[in-house]
């Protein structure tokens, strides 16, 4: 059992869009770490039951989210806005169904309510994807409510 809050607490996506399977670990200085299972990717699988590398994106942007809630102490998920990927390098073209993924992010720059992280996606220590993705917190967003 862990000691994190459920996914539902720390993360906007509900239903077939939330991608995280669980929160691992969290250091205020260093990673958050989630764990993804592919085979409940159902929204991204191709007939075979494998999911494409690139959903690796959303993975990051989800475990991204989940490290702001967490970093930042807070109660229930706040709006967010991925404003940009400084690199996407995957190392596969797809992830297997019975795949166990372990997604990292960590902050390596933050500028007010904007902030770069460092991402990587792995299986079995093996490194499939990484990434620095630039997200921006604003103090709300019309229409949504937090």
């Amino acid at each position: 059992m862990s000691d994190f809050p459920p996914l539902d607490s720390v993360l906007p996506q509900t239903g077939a869009m939330r991608l995280l399977s669980r929160i691992v670990s969290h250091a205020r200085d260093g990673d958050t770490v989630c764990t993804v299972d592919p085979s409940g990717s159902e929204l991204f699988r191709e007939p075979n039951g494998s999911v494409p590398s690139w959903v690796a994106l959303e993975y990051m942007a989800q475990c991204v989210a989940a490290h702001g809630v967490l970093l930042d102490g807070l109660s229930a998920p706040r709006p967010g806005l991925l404003v940009g990927v400084k690199s996407l390098v995957l190392h596969v073209d797809e992830f297997a169904p019975d795949e166990s993924l372990v997604v990292s992010a960590r902050i390596i720059q933050r500028i007010g309510r904007l902030a770069s992280l460092s991402c990587e996606l792995r299986s079995g220590g093996e490194l499939l994807a990484e990434g620095t993705l630039s997200v921006f917190i604003p103090d709300s967003l019309p229409g949504v409510t937090s």
